[in-house]
């Protein structure tokens, strides 16, 4: 963690050098001492940070780099800060500049005093570092096995030792998988197992490996465990001295003088003409598969490698290049998890009554992962059943336990091992999640919007910093160390959630690393220096009572306390970078913001705040403004200075009874908005008393990729059309009218976007608009009050990556034909308040993906879909507010004809409106059916909301 706090402030001390060099004076010499200094040690910090677990010297040598790079961060912010004054003019600026030269001046001279004081540790700590040369050389030089010291000290053995009665619900994937090892194809497959840590991985394909039916369908076998750096010329003798011994034939001896290449070309002509299992258990990265690939030769006897792994991207890509397949480790279900937890804490006996509570606490905390159930077992199987307290205890103070505990010190082993092997500019961001509360969903933006605000994102050439924080996430996804918690229908993550216990582990270093310092209890004792702070539930015990110089990020969740921020911090916090007052009883603008120049993150969503004061445009290096839900109708035109702004969200959902959607509500848009240059997402703009003149301004935000528009007329078509001709970065585009009838005239749009994937259109349309079956990114499209008369799914069919279509009164015709092989990529179908829809006819072989249908209050269709039994994926069908007579044709006991049709969808919902009321059928016979019991006018509408 070193490493990334030295890295962020030598990328800060760099455009020191380039900028006003003549006003460092004697701070020059001084910052310069420093970045030559810190760049000599940056080599060393990659693996010091690795070790700094197993060596207390190097711990804090460690510690002691990283509070001297968080300190010279805010000495040389301080510089920045004096350098930033906006003096006025005429004679009062003139007279404040007088005045800030004089105080600069002392300023000046103290902080060129701390930098020496700073360097004057930096010379310190540089010895130390000598003295530590020698344990440096032994990592590096032992990093290739690091077989001792804390990261290869996991007990994975123990997982090859396990008897099958230890172990609950893995039977039904051994029996597939020991069904595609014996019968797959006759070329060599990799079969992976992919999954967090602790979650079984090793023990699964052990279980597979013993099967009698594997060892007799393959004679030679071999297992062969990866560290997190390995050395290859050592697993590669392992796998010559394996083979050589199932088939009991001596070991070549030369094999130990052979180098790699050697080694390989032996493996494979011992192999060439054999059927064979190799297993390559917990592969950390892609080049552990590569290295030894080559050596297992693709031949015709049906030969198999089995590959387990923390990382989903390797799994994939391994299984895929061979045609084999990817099992992915799921959670215990709770049935299975409290037997494990039964068979290990009271040895196969029940749970006794008093005890069920806290048993079943402790299993929410593990969330389904084997390997926590049976580590915390153990500590409970220790306890008196008879003290309750002390099985609270241990619930209830997991971080604690985990911390002290020797019987869970494999699993923290196991869990930090993920951990360390990230990359430095994952780790910051991965610590980051400890600031979000115990369950609380992660949004996908808010996070990448928080780690641009807070530096964790590096440039790099041809990508934009949200790209990478993109790929930042993915890749903490694909190591399993955050789950996908909401997703959308074409696959976009939109919620994600950490694991309880990879939780307890992050926030524990978090508190040992002054990353973060988390406030939820009463009485809390915040540390002299804080760098974050984040404050959960309440304000009534939080004291800080200290200076908060450094804090750099401040946040507050379920608070119900008005925020002062006056009375936490009397002293100030002018390096503030974040400030996230989300869901707070807040009723005006904290005026104490007028000062934080490096502010760049704002979010008073959900507030109750009406206006924001002019003085915001003093934030001149504000990046996001999120007013998401408050009040704020419109902007002050000081809020054009703000030139690295790029998110400025300003409008609010308001939910309409009875039509069962929401009415978006946006804000009084500048006349010269299109001034803001660095603008990514503009949401949402009222339009109707600009004019033309104000939507051809848009034309200037040339880096928008979400564009919201409401109040949208049809005069204005044309002047809204050039300007999205020249938005080529545009990823989403909502457009609703200003009435329900008024006309959206998009038909001089000649040129789109063509990285379009979202489009919402809410207005009427002459036709559909010619250019939109030529967006082949498009993925979502939603369309309400069209009113169209020609029937728009002969254009859309062919939309080669469409997955999401609703379609609300689009279509006044009675027909609506689905024609054979469209929509090839179609997941989720909404049709809504069609009056004149009489029939909709499937043919075979249209929408074959279509997991989820909806048809609601189409008032006219009395029959289900003809053809819908051919869509054979489908997984949820909801019929609402439909005619009686259509429901009853899906009724058993009515007779009805058509039951059969959906007989195989798992979910199916039904509601219909009577004249006087609303009734609700029950579907007897289908599998899983579910009966809403209420109208659907007061449920959530689907799917139309942004995030």
């Amino acid at each position: 963690m070193a490493e990334s706090a030295v890295k962020f402030l030598l990328d800060k001390l760099a455009p020191l050098f380039e900028n006003e060099l003549q006003l460092l004076r004697g701070v020059r010499e001084e910052i310069l001492y420093l970045r030559g200094e810190l760049e000599r040690m940056t080599a060393f910090l990659r693996v010091a940070d690795a070790y700094e677990e197993s060596d207390a010297e190097l711990k804090v040598w460690v510690k002691q780099l990283r509070d001297i790079a968080h300190e010279s961060e805010d000495v040389l912010d301080e510089f920045t800060l004096l350098q930033a004054h906006d003096h006025g003019e005429g004679l009062y600026g003139s007279i404040h500049k007088l005045s800030c030269c004089i105080k600069n001046t002392k300023a000046r001279y103290r902080i060129a005093s701390e930098l020496r004081a700073i360097n004057s540790r930096i010379k310190k700590i540089s010895e130390v570092h000598k003295r530590l040369h020698h344990k440096f050389n032994m990592a590096e030089q032992g990093s290739s096995s690091k077989s001792a010291g804390y990261l290869l000290e996991d007990h994975r053995g123990d997982a090859l030792l396990l008897e099958k009665t230890d172990i609950v619900g893995i039977d039904e994937p051994i029996k597939q998988m020991v069904g595609r090892l014996v019968n797959g194809g006759c070329g060599r497959e990799v079969v992976s197992v992919a999954g967090m840590g602790g979650m079984g991985k090793t023990t699964l394909a052990k279980q597979v490996y013993d099967a009698a039916e594997v060892k007799k369908h393959f004679k030679l076998c071999a297992w062969i465990t990866f560290t997190q750096s390995f050395k290859l010329a050592e697993l590669l003798k392992d796998i010559v001295q394996q083979l050589h011994q199932a088939i009991r034939s001596p070991v070549p001896q030369e094999i130990n003088s052979m180098n790699t290449n050697q080694l390989k070309t032996i493996i494979k002509d011992f192999l060439q003409k054999r059927r064979y299992l190799i297993v390559l258990d917990d592969v950390w990265h892609l080049y552990g598969w590569d290295a030894l690939k080559y050596a297992l030769p693709n031949n015709i006897y049906g030969s198999r490698v089995i590959l387990t792994t923390r990382n989903a991207d390797i799994a994939s890509t391994t299984s895929t290049e061979s045609g084999g397949e990817v099992y992915t480790l799921e959670p215990l279900p709770p049935v299975e998890s409290w037997e494990l937890l039964c068979k290990k804490t009271f040895q196969g006996n029940s749970c006794p009554p008093h005890l069920e509570k806290i048993c079943n606490y402790v299993l929410r905390k593990c969330e389904g992962l084997p390997l926590a159930i049976v580590a915390i077992s153990g500590v409970l199987a220790a306890k008196d059943k008879r003290r309750i307290d002390e099985w609270e205890m241990v619930g209830h103070s997991l971080g604690a336990e985990i911390e002290g505990n020797d019987k869970l010190q494999d699993l923290k082993k196991v869990l930090s091992l993920s951990f360390n092997d990230l990359p430095y500019y994952l780790k910051s961001c991965f610590l980051y999640l400890s600031i979000f509360p115990e369950d609380h969903l992660i949004k996908h933006m808010r996070l990448i919007r928080l780690w641009m605000a807070e530096g964790f994102i590096e440039e790099k050439q041809g990508k934009t910093l949200e790209e990478v924080a993109e790929d930042y996430l993915n890749e903490l996804l694909n190591r399993s160390m955050i789950q996908a918690a909401e997703t959308t229908a074409d696959g976009r993550v939109t919620k994600f959630r950490i694991h309880d216990l990879f939780r307890e582990i992050i926030t524990s270093k978090t508190r040992s690393q002054n990353f973060a310092t988390i406030a939820k209890e009463q009485n809390v004792t915040l540390p002299a220096k804080i760098r974050r702070l984040s404050i959960h539930n309440t304000l009534q015990y939080v004291q800080t009572n200290r200076c908060a110089s450094q804090l750099r990020s401040l946040f507050m969740f379920t608070v119900a306390e008005k925020p002062s921020l006056q009375r936490l911090f009397p002293a100030g916090f002018a390096l503030l970078n974040v400030l996230d007052l989300q869901s707070t009883p807040l009723n005006v603008f904290p005026v104490e913001v007028v000062n934080l120049y490096f502010l760049k993150y704002l979010s008073l969503r959900d507030t109750r705040v009406k206006t924001i004061p002019r003085f915001i445009g003093k934030l001149q290096n504000l990046e996001t403004l999120d007013l998401k839900h408050s009040r704020v109708t419109e902007l002050p035109v000081e809020i054009l200075k703000l030139q690295h702004l790029r998110y400025l969200l300003v409008y609010r959902y308001e939910f309409v009874p009875y039509e069962d959607f929401h009415s978006t509500y946006g804000f009084k848009v500048l006349a010269k908005i299109g001034a803001l240059k660095s603008l990514q997402k503009l949401c949402f703009i009222e339009v109707n008393q600009g004019g033309s003149a104000l939507l051809r301004e848009l034309g200037k935000l040339v880096q928008l990729r979400r564009l919201g528009i409401v109040k949208m007329r049809k005069k204005d078509g044309k002047a809204l059309s050039s300007s999205i001709e020249k938005l080529s970065k545009l990823y989403a585009l909502s457009i609703t009218s200003v009435e329900e009838d008024e006309i959206i005239d998009l038909q001089h749009l000649c040129s789109p976007p063509l990285l379009l994937q979202h489009l919402y259109l809410r207005g009427r349309l002459e036709a559909l608009p010619h250019w939109i079956p030529s967006l082949h990114s498009l993925v979502k499209l939603y369309l309400k009050w069209s009113r169209l008369r020609d029937d728009p799914l002969a254009f859309l069919q062919y939309l080669p990556n469409l997955v999401h279509l609703e379609l609300c009164q689009v279509f006044e015709g009675d027909t609506l034909c689905f024609g054979a092989g469209g929509f090839k990529k179609l997941k989720h179908l909404c049709l809504d308040k069609s009056d004149e829809l009489r029939c909709i006819e499937m043919e075979v072989g249209t929408m074959p993906c279509i997991e989820n249908l909806i048809i609601r209050r189409c008032k006219s269709l009395e029959k289900v879909p003809s053809g819908i039994e051919h869509l054979i994926k489908l997984k949820l069908l909801k019929f609402f507010d439909m005619p009686e007579k259509l429901i009853k044709t899906l009724l058993p006991h009515q007779h009805g004809n058509d039951y059969w049709k959906v007989a195989h969808v798992p979910e199916v919902y039904v509601t219909y409106l009577r004249e006087f009321g609303w009734e609700v059928f029950s579907l007897e016979g289908l599998s899983e059916t579910q009966i809403s019991s209420q109208p659907s006018s007061v449920m959530k509408s689907i799917g139309t909301g942004w995030k």
